[in-house]
């Protein structure tokens, strides 16, 4: 992201021109003291500026951070917090990228708002901060005023991006877009969201269920056949099992059963239809219907995006 901030005016030219341009943005780094840090992945970073002595900016960008997902950080970073408020206050705008997202929480901005961050941690704002609703079909959300969030992964890119044409103007968004060889990250999270949904409970019948239900995804009837195999009332083995899960139980089948078919869609060549059927839906449209509504792409076009990125990848 740095880089990115640092090439509108500068670096296009220097590419097809052969001479550097004047620099249009200039981003610095600050933190709660100018020391240095070890980042999580081992880079060293040095900060220019700490909070008492940095410039006024004009955005704010905070970078994804190493946060248990689920897990509360109240009170860990209250510097950090004040100085949040005290630059948007001042005009700036705040963006965070990431798992970043939870310091915009800290700070007060996403009670009752709608918010976006990295599939894998949506609990991390539900569970801690009220009111908030996490937009995993979104790269980009816009909250409240002067607030823009990514979600995870390589959707920091399309935040710079919009910076930049907000800030600078589009003509260089789409230069910086063109000399980074950028892509826009339409689909947002959807794709990848439900994966969330398998993650093991603590309620030993309800993860039984979900063995069974994982070899036998294809059945007719496996909300019945889950409810004959856990043993007790129906009504009581759906409201355990959304407790355990998050999910209804023919909400989780449906997610099961959109992975299987994303793996199907990855792996082999079998027509749309087929694949419907292995994975236990007889009316193909139906299913082209779910998929899309539970991915934000139709079955064909996920074939296309990540098909082809898994034989490019197996070739090497």
């Amino acid at each position: 992201m740095f880089d990115l901030f640092s090439s509108p005016g500068r670096d296009w030219s220097f590419i097809v021109k052969g001479e550097a341009g004047d620099q249009l943005m200039h981003p610095y780094i600050v933190a709660r003291s100018c020391g240095g840090f070890q980042a999580a992945n081992g880079l060293w970073v040095k900060p220019d500026y700490d909070f008492g002595d940095c410039p006024q900016p004009d955005v704010v960008c905070i970078p994804d951070f190493f946060v248990n997902p689920g897990e509360s950080v109240a009170g860990k970073y209250d510097p950090e917090a004040r100085w949040l408020k005290q630059a948007h206050e001042a005009g700036a705008m705040l963006a965070s990228a990431c798992s970043g997202a939870v310091l915009l929480g800290e700070a007060g901005f996403l009670t009752n708002c709608d918010a976006t961050i990295h599939w894998g941690y949506v609990a991390t704002l539900t569970n801690n901060y009220p009111g908030v609703r996490v937009r995993v079909d979104r790269s980009l959300v816009l909250s409240g005023e002067r607030i823009v969030m990514a979600g995870g992964g390589s959707s920091w890119q399309d935040l710079a991006l919009y910076l930049i044409a907000r800030f600078v103007g589009l003509k260089e968004a789409l230069e910086v877009a063109k000399v980074y060889m950028l892509e826009w990250h339409d689909m947002g999270q959807l794709p990848f969201a439900s994966l969330m949904s398998f993650r093991q409970t603590g309620d030993a019948v309800i993860n039984r269920c979900q063995e069974w239900l994982a070899m036998n995804y294809r059945t007719n009837t496996p909300v019945a056949a889950m409810v004959s195999l856990s043993g007790i009332p129906e009504r009581s083995f759906i409201r355990r099992f959304a407790k355990a899960s998050g999910m209804t139980p023919l909400n989780y089948v449906h997610a099961l059963r959109i992975e299987e078919a994303k793996q199907m869609l990855e792996t082999t060549d079998l027509p749309v239809e087929a694949v419907a059927n292995e994975t236990g839906y007889e009316d193909a449209s139906f299913f082209g219907r779910l998929f899309r509504r539970e991915t934000g792409l139709t079955p064909a076009r996920y074939r296309l995006r990540f098909g082809s990125l898994r034989r490019a990848l197996q070739r090497r």
